[in-house]
């Protein structure tokens, strides 16, 4: 597995979706284990259709994730290929479920939902908390990369940030008064000596399931991903264009941005209750 994760960060792929490619692999393999007593040494077609067969019919996996578990056996696919342990594709593109691309807006929670947020972790006392749901609510970062975020990437004074993204590629993320405020007053408190802007006790930069574990302290229900939604839609009814927000999101098809533009499934079902 080391070396199919060295030739993933090769191709460029980004550490969660590394992650996630590795853990949908052992997946498979502990059902081959489970299924024929061993792993292969290679991917065969007739199990590729067997698992797929699995995924739907007894997971009850959506097209979304039986193409992910797919994506991953696909990549893994090529690995063997590149290394010389196998010779044909055993994932096809037929493999791979359609998928109905999603009209509505995919924010489901709106300004006020995301101040009364930020307004409860402020009462919690932790500034390093607030900091951070603010930074990911009103410039729209990524887990990742706000955990990957280093001190000297951030300038308060000319409200930038240098965000190593998906890929690593790299894009400047303007930010607002609020940002800076919050992270101005962590910065006060900060005792840290690490190198990145938000460290754990530890003096170890925050992971991003730690960040999900952040989050989980304040709400059942509230998740980054749920504020990078929000900044998306936010930024779009404030103003910004398609382009500008595909910028600051990190977008690298602005078909991904164009989504938000639409109504959210809550404003489409009080339409369809007008009918």
């Amino acid at each position: 597995m080391e070396e199919f994760e060295a030739y993933l960060k090769r191709m460029g792929k980004s550490e969660n979706t590394a992650l996630t490619y590795c853990r949908n692999i052992r997946m498979y393999m502990t059902w081959c284990r489970d299924s024929f007593g061993s792993e292969p040494k290679k991917l065969y077609r007739s199990i590729i259709l067997d698992y797929i067969s699995y995924m739907r019919n007894v997971r009850s996996y959506s097209p979304k994730s039986v193409n992910n578990h797919l994506s991953a056996l696909r990549c893994l696919n090529e690995y063997l290929i590149q290394s010389g342990r196998q010779t044909d594709m055993a994932v096809l593109d037929s493999d791979f479920m359609k998928v109905q691309i999603q009209y509505a807006s995919p924010c489901s929670i709106d300004k006020k939902g995301v101040e009364a947020f930020r307004q409860k972790i402020l009462e919690s006392g932790s500034k390093r908390d607030y900091a951070i749901v603010t930074l990911l609510a009103y410039a729209g970062l990524r887990r990742s990369e706000c955990a990957n975020l280093k001190l000297d990437q951030v300038d308060l004074v000319a409200k930038e940030i240098r965000v190593t993204g998906k890929g690593d590629k790299h894009r400047l993320v303007y930010i607002n008064d609020r940002i800076v405020a919050a992270i101005r007053e962590y910065l006060k408190e900060r005792s840290s000596d690490s190198p990145y802007l938000f460290a754990s006790r530890q003096c170890t930069k925050l992971s991003p399931s730690r960040i999900n574990q952040i989050f989980n302290q304040y709400s059942d229900i509230i998740t980054p991903k749920m504020l990078r939604h929000f900044f998306c839609s936010n930024a779009l009814e404030s103003g910004y264009s398609i382009h500008e927000v595909a910028n600051q999101a990190g977008h690298s098809n602005v078909q991904t941005t164009l989504i938000y533009s639409n109504p959210s499934a809550k404003q489409m079902k009080e339409k369809a209750n007008k009918l």
